[in-house]
């Protein structure tokens, strides 16, 4: 078994993701007994376990794909919302999951996040879920109402550098422990300013609440954003990836504003339990691959925000074990915890 250098530095209960020992040449010493695979995948309905709410981006993907992959292989794929923890409900459930290949996580970076700021996830990082396949990054956006009076990020940094305690402006982010709760911290540490984080349970009640003007700021995917962006709902004020979007090439990014090396991706990828065949793993791989190479499919994604990543289980799995030792030490540097 592999184990994680913040998870041999003493994290204990903390907990990540699974590692796909077989597809990078590592073998699991204490696997239980390899399950029976399927002939062929899938042989039955299977269960898309999304960590966030319905209207997020992360759920909004997810139906994308159940839907494509329905109208392919007959099957029923069912999307089942299990939101909670910064998605470690939902991840937990998969992990306990037969490994046969009909429960599939769909999670997003908050999965690499959780270890750094959750002290009890209870499963085993190490051998309890895998990755199959990232399907795609999304930067987060930060945004306001379209009639705020906070006209770009500079001015909404500046309110916070000046204000303290309840008088800062707050922020809602897509739950405690997401990338985009990270991602406001890191422009506080970064800045010297004080927002205050309203967590919610996903990124689409958050734009409910910023757009109402129930709180002034927001930072969310972008892909649940764009489309109340569009409508003249959203005012955009600045990216968080490396470089701008495609979709919102007039939104500087966070970094382009002045705070030097700011940058903050998330991923979005298929999991399963972490015994399940490899031989199994790269069916699935196929299949949602051949899937999402589609046209329309491809466009759809596209135009929903999404940069698609194609990364098979090697590639995923390396992102991902990149991602936990990243959040640790930027969680570990701004004090970030939830419990």
């Amino acid at each position: 078994m592999r184990s994680l250098p913040w998870l041999r530095a003493g994290a204990g209960a903390l907990v990540a993701c699974g590692v796909i020992a077989t597809a990078i040449g590592v073998a699991r010493s204490d696997s239980a007994e390899t399950p029976t695979m399927p002939a062929t995948w899938p042989d039955g309905p299977v269960t898309l376990v999304v960590t966030f709410p319905p209207g997020g981006g992360t759920d909004t993907l997810a139906r994308r794909l159940a839907d494509r992959l329905h109208h392919r292989y007959g099957h029923p794929f069912v999307v089942e919302n299990r939101a909670g923890a910064s998605g470690n409900i939902g991840a937990q459930a998969v992990a306990r999951a037969a490994p046969d290949g009909h429960t599939l996580l769909v999670a997003n970076s908050s999965y690499a996040i959780n270890p750094a700021v959750l002290s009890e996830l209870g499963f085993d990082p190490a051998n309890d879920l895998n990755g199959v396949i990232n399907i795609a990054y999304v930067p987060s956006v930060v945004v306001t109402r379209a009639t705020s009076p906070t006209q770009n990020l500079l001015s909404a940094i500046a309110a916070g550098q000046a204000a303290d305690g309840q008088k800062a402006p707050a922020y809602a982010s897509c739950g405690n422990g997401t990338p985009q709760h990270l991602a406001g911290a890191m422009l506080n540490q970064s800045t010297g300013s004080n927002w205050l984080h309203v967590p919610y349970r996903g990124c689409g009640p958050a734009l409910i609440d910023v757009m109402s003007g129930t709180v002034e700021l927001g930072v969310v995917t972008a892909s649940s954003a764009l489309p109340h962006i569009r409508a003249g709902a959203l005012r955009a004020l600045a990216v968080t990836s490396p470089e701008r979007s495609a979709l919102l090439p007039d939104t500087p990014t966070v970094a382009e504003l002045g705070v030097t090396g700011y940058a903050l991706n998330q991923w979005h990828g298929l999991l399963v339990p972490g015994t399940t065949p490899p031989a199994l793993v790269a069916q699935i791989d196929t299949a949602v691959r051949e899937v999402l190479a589609t046209p329309t499919m491809e466009k759809e994604l596209i135009g929903m925000g999404y940069d698609l990543a194609h990364e098979g289980a090697a590639a995923f799995q390396h992102t991902i074990d990149q991602d936990l030792n990243r959040f640790a030490a930027a969680a570990r540097s701004i004090g970030l915890r939830v419990n």
